[in-house]
């Protein structure tokens, strides 16, 4: 028995600071991820709160004909417009200083290793309330995947999917792609990595 979660980037976002929704390009993406998991038998799916997301996710519900529920914990570690009048280079200088060291806790948001515990214990919780054998889609962000990534697997494993993982990560999962993730017998497995095939062609 086991349960399979697929980790789905939001689409395209507008680029303002904010809590900013999906632009068309993104919506053309959302209807493709879409398409491709209403193949799948979904049995849940959660989107973090934040309005790129939720617009995501609203998508993949209206084929999979499954309602969205909302955590928290899907949110991103930080998110451009979360602290007063800070502008965008500040923000990555922030982002950038989390990711390079995983323990430094910014003056807004979370550490990467605080959002990849949380995403961790998520996924944790879900696999032993749901039934055996669920598929489960979770639309949330780059950022907290790789966070989660890296926090859980040893780097030989995540070097299988890119040869310098860790100090790539901010550019390897792009929108809407999907990262696969089995749980079974005790152990995870990443089964796909950022997978983009199903917005190609």
């Amino acid at each position: 028995m086991k349960t399979t979660f697929f980790l789905v980037r939001h689409a395209l976002k507008e680029k303002c600071i904010g809590d900013v929704p999906i632009t068309s390009e993104g919506v053309v993406q959302a209807k493709s991820t879409a398409l491709h998991l209403a193949n799948v038998p979904v049995t849940k799916i959660i989107t973090s709160p934040l309005q790129r997301a939720i617009d995501t996710a609203a998508h993949i519900a209206l084929l999979t004909n499954i309602t969205v529920t909302e955590n928290s914990r899907l949110r991103e570690r930080a998110n451009w417009g979360d602290l007063p009048e800070q502008t965008f280079e500040e923000f990555i200088a922030m982002w950038d200083r989390c990711t390079s060291d995983p323990d430094y806790l910014p003056s807004v948001g979370d550490s990467s290793k605080q959002a990849g515990e949380r995403l961790a214990f998520l996924i944790t919780e879900l696999t032993s309330v749901e039934p055996p054998d669920s598929y489960i889609v979770l639309v949330t962000h780059g950022g907290l995947i790789t966070d989660f990534l890296v926090n859980t697997f040893p780097e030989h494993e995540l070097n299988v999917w890119h040869p310098d993982f860790i100090a790539m990560q901010s550019q390897l999962i792009p929108e809407c792609s999907i990262t696969t993730l089995i749980y079974g017998n005790g152990k995870y497995t990443i089964q796909d990595f950022a997978s983009i095939s199903h917005l190609e062609g």
